[in-house]
């Protein structure tokens, strides 16, 4: 399991490719810009596990679908590409030279005596591709058990933000959440693509899962269930805050690292000028820490 898929390039070496995919539709439905943005930013969070020499070394192709013709749609459609087109791949120094659309995205039909349709919202679905330098360097979400005390950060790319709007646990409560959320500063996610190069360069992250759908209780529970743990989570803020900190779709990423190198970790973030964002914690003051699963003795 991981974030993105990773192939060897040939038989003798350990190159190869890695290829991700990001997407945030339900967002469009209240800020279409929003969600493109948040679509290309998880495709690079989830790409990033690999070991890329370089975010400027990301491709990507753009999927665009949209019910033209329907009241806004256009409008939308017109926000959400200029938005990734003309202002934040190009901040970011990122490319998309290859795409397709689908532009005909609403079904009509009628029952006795009514005309019924269904229009799906803005959607882009972003595919990243890039070459990997090494194969065996990927990080993938599973904590690790066995590389003594540890704990696990939260890099929080939206600055304490903690948007619902059209998130996972709106949807289930059949609400709208308020405002969705966003990637606000490319600069933090060129940063945070540059910090994980020289972490992984020093062989200081054990395990890595972006935050995304389903927010920072979804990334960590994969994580969690994949290593056969339990974990200890300590949020900052109130018990009023929680709901917010554990189910918003910020981007952001979770990180297992060794107890003895979370000084380390911390001063690599701060010298790209993130030690501003919230929740870089160390268990001692607020993170979480995993303790292993009580196996059952066979019967």
């Amino acid at each position: 399991m991981g974030d993105a898929a990773v192939t060897l390039a040939d038989y003798h070496h350990l190159r190869g490719e890695a290829m991700a995919v990001g997407e945030r539709t339900p967002a469009a439905l209240l800020d279409a810009a929003a969600a493109a943005r948040l679509a290309v930013t998880e495709a690079i969070t989830n790409i990033l596990a690999a070991d890329i020499a370089t975010l400027s070394d990301v491709r990507l192709s753009a999927n665009w679908m949209a019910a033209c013709g329907v009241e806004g749609e256009d409008a939308a459609l017109y926000e959400a590409v200029r938005a990734v087109g003309e202002e934040f791949c190009p901040q970011l120094g990122l490319a998309i030279p290859v795409g397709k659309d689908s532009l005909s995205m609403r079904t009509v039909w009628r029952e006795p005596g009514v005309e019924k349709s269904v229009a799906a919202p803005v959607s882009l679905i972003v595919s990243a591709f890039a070459p990997v330098q090494n194969v065996r360097r990927t990080w993938v979400p599973v904590m690790q058990l066995d590389r003594g005390d540890s704990s696990l950060l939260l890099i929080d790319l939206a600055r304490g933000r903690n948007r619902l709007g059209m998130s996972a646990l709106a949807q289930v409560y059949g609400a709208v959440g308020g405002p969705p959320a966003d990637m606000d500063d490319p600069a933090l996610l060129r940063a945070f693509a540059a910090v994980l190069t020289e972490l992984r360069a020093e062989d200081l992250v054990l395990a890595y899962h972006d935050r995304s759908d389903g927010g920072l209780i979804v990334t960590l529970i994969e994580m969690a269930f994949a290593g056969h743990c339990g974990l200890d989570v300590h949020l900052a803020g109130t018990p009023d805050s929680a709901v917010a900190q554990l189910f918003a779709e910020e981007p952001g990423a979770v990180l297992q690292v060794r107890q003895a190198d979370c000084a380390a970790v911390l001063a690599r973030f701060a010298a790209h000028g993130l030690a501003t964002a919230p929740h870089h914690r160390c268990a001692s003051d607020g993170a979480a820490r995993a303790h292993p699963r009580r196996r059952h003795a066979p019967r």
